[in-house]
């Protein structure tokens, strides 16, 4: 068994984690550091998942590095294009050389005694067990299980005489030309799936229980690309960037104070964009106000166009059972397929799946509390990457690692070995994380960590108030608790969120 010791190490490979590279190598040059990947590639989604039409629901102008502009012509852009983003910011800035590929994190132990986390691994094809020590560590994971999506159990599954699929994982080279396909679910993968299907299949039905909100996009953002012709690259990025944000935060919070003007402006867009007479309140009337759930983003209508051209179709009733040549609904209706999609959605992971424990003690995410939605109540010198529900991920995931960056140089400058932020009874909710009633959300809701009814405690769902907190507001508060003794355990309350 081998060790090695870093002042940060860093979990997870994708869009998080190549970002908190940078910004740790810039911001904090004197830091040691090393990225642990499970996979033996970078890229996080954007490498794992290859179905096909698979692309960004937000823009690239946000989703994107705030450090390197994103120079393709589309804005909402295809996955390997975003794959290939990642990869090259990580090989431009020399993060890629800090990346440790196939080293799975399976527990991570808090010593208060010794000041430091002790992370176990399983590294190479043949899972040897190598040993890590580091003084902080940060989790640029993301919250989803990346080894399986969720699947109902449907009746009669057995029976079906076709391939069922499941997006996350898609056979490499499937042939569904001239195939009769149903995709069940419809959330983004669905919306995202059915027009790239349509092109070859026979016909792409997509069969769900109830309405999402949908709305098109250009795929090419006309705004930004006359902006990057005018003006020098950086500051047209500033620009588009902010223009995005901006245009992304008001539209929200028009669907959440005004729902009623909200749902008749969707349903407009989308009777614009079907045929004439087209049932839009069936398909695409949903139960729930605007954001509720998160919105679903289709580039160039190309959703509504194949459902014009008679390519795709929508099927809104529940599901009785699979048969052996497709799948019977409740209404009596059979609906015939050669291969069905489950595209039915998530699950959620925290810190992915690793065993975390302080002084013996296992970590119990679901009763924690995050303090500014970056690190658990009671868990010292770690942190996490969550980003929007409202926006691109990236945007809060890069405000996480400068406030990160910012802890850690004010922790070297006083001298502190230890930060905690105790759990505060006083501002204790039940309220989670997301603030989505999506499924997802709903079935890992035991899972994840819960904020509180006031700042830190408070996630706000809001760029600039956490632009003003996290990067730009004090880095201490009295919510946080720092320690120069590294042989006495940081202090804590009797409401301690970790179980014995």
């Amino acid at each position: 068994m081998s060790s090695d010791h870093f002042d940060v190490l860093i979990v997870g490979a994708g869009l998080s984690g190549i970002g908190a590279g940078y910004h740790l190598q810039k911001e904090c040059p004197e830091k040691t550091y090393a990225i642990l990947e499970g996979r033996d590639a970078m890229g996080g989604t954007w490498d794992l998942f290859r179905y096909p039409g698979i692309r960004s629901d937000s823009d690239m102008f946000t989703l994107g590095f705030a450090f390197r502009p994103w120079k393709g012509k589309k804005s909402i852009a295809d996955g390997d294009s975003i794959a290939s983003y990642i990869r090259d910011t990580a090989t431009e800035n020399g993060v890629d050389k800090h990346i440790r590929f196939r080293h799975r994190v399976v527990s991570a132990a808090w010593s208060s005694q010794e000041a430091q986390w002790t992370v176990e691994t399983l590294a190479g094809e043949e899972q040897r067990p190598v040993t890590y020590t580091c003084n902080f560590l940060y989790f640029c994971s993301g919250y989803y299980n990346y080894e399986n999506g969720f699947t109902p159990e449907f009746a009669g599954r057995d029976e079906f005489g076709g391939q069922i699929i499941h997006p996350q994982h898609w056979p490499e080279n499937l042939d569904y030309r001239g195939k009769r396909i149903v995709v069940i679910g419809s959330g983004a993968t669905a919306v995202t799936l059915i027009p790239s299907l349509a092109f070859d299949a026979k016909h792409v039905t997509m069969l769900q229980r109830s309405p999402s909100y949908v709305a098109s996009l250009p795929a090419a953002d006309p705004i930004a690309n006359l902006i990057r012709k005018i003006l020098p690259e950086k500051l047209a990025y500033a620009l588009v960037r902010w223009k995005n944000v901006l245009l992304s935060m008001y539209f929200y919070q028009y669907c959440r104070r005004r729902p009623e003007r909200a749902k008749a402006l969707l349903r407009k867009l989308a009777t614009s964009s079907l045929p004439s007479g087209f049932d839009v309140d069936t398909h695409f009337k949903p139960r729930y106000n605007p954001w509720d759930q998160r919105l679903c983003l289709v580039p160039d209508s190309d959703l509504f166009k194949a459902i014009g051209a008679g390519r795709a179709s929508i099927v809104t009733d529940q599901i009785d059972r699979f048969t052996e040549t497709g799948i019977l609904l409740k209404s009596g209706r059979e609906l015939p397929a050669d291969i069905i999609v489950t595209a039915t959605g998530l699950q959620l992971l925290m810190l992915g799946g690793v065993k975390v424990s302080v002084d013996g003690h296992e970590v119990q995410t679901g009763q924690a509390y995050a303090y500014k939605g970056v690190m658990l109540s009671d868990v010292p010198n770690c942190a996490l990457a969550i980003g929007y529900t409202n926006a691109s991920w990236t945007l809060r995931a890069e405000l996480a690692t400068k406030y990160i960056t910012r802890l850690l140089n004010y922790m070297s400058s006083n001298g502190y070995t230890t930060c905690v932020a105790p759990h505060d009874p006083s501002a204790a909710t039940d309220q989670g994380m997301l603030n989505l009633t999506s499924g997802y959300v709903q079935r890992g809701a035991a899972f994840m960590p819960k904020q509180g009814s006031r700042s830190p405690w408070r996630v706000h769902q809001n760029y600039i108030l956490d632009l003003a907190e996290m990067g730009y507001g004090k880095v201490t508060d009295q919510a946080l608790v720092f320690s120069r003794n590294s042989g006495a355990a940081p202090r804590a309350r009797e409401e301690s969120l970790v179980s014995v």
